[in-house]
């Protein structure tokens, strides 16, 4: 079972990134915006960013499933991201399989071992702290989240 951080530190961020100070949290965050699976309305996270390509960004969701972003998207995937200097740039969300959610994981821990540590031991996931394998399991357990974007955002 995950460790949950708590909801007023989770969202301390949101501000910074509302009035264009996101860029100092650095790239390894970025807030995502998402719709209500029922009310609709505009929703706020901020979230780990596992990879970043040209037109795309790969997130994870620490609390699995369960969390209620992960859910929100799984019914309204465009979202806008707020990342560095930009600031509500639509993109769509497309969540992986748990096969690629696993290898998107393992190379994250492969190149940023000390952050997936620290990742690991914040949501009581053990499986990224140490240099075995992954369980085959943790695609499962930590779903991945790809969202494509216009490759110049505005």
């Amino acid at each position: 079972m995950t460790r949950r951080i708590p909801r007023r530190l989770a969202r301390a961020p949101i501000p910074m990134y509302r009035h264009g100070l996101g860029w100092l949290l650095g790239p390894r965050l970025a807030m995502i915006e998402h719709r209500g699976r029922r009310s609709g309305q505009p929703r706020h996270v901020v979230l780990e960013v596992l990879e970043r390509d040209a037109g795309t960004l790969v997130v994870v969701s620490g609390y699995g499933r369960t969390s209620q972003w992960f859910r929100n998207i799984e019914v309204h995937p465009d979202v806008r991201i707020w990342t560095g200097r930009w600031r509500g740039v639509p993109g769509r969300a497309e969540i992986l399989s748990a096969g690629d959610s696993h290898d998107q994981l393992e190379r994250y821990r492969d190149r940023h071992p000390r952050a997936a540590a620290n990742l690991g031991r914040s949501l009581a996931m053990p499986d990224l702290t140490n240099a075995g394998p992954l369980a085959p399991d943790v695609g499962l357990r930590l779903p991945v989240v790809r969202i494509r974007y216009p490759e110049e955002p505005p």
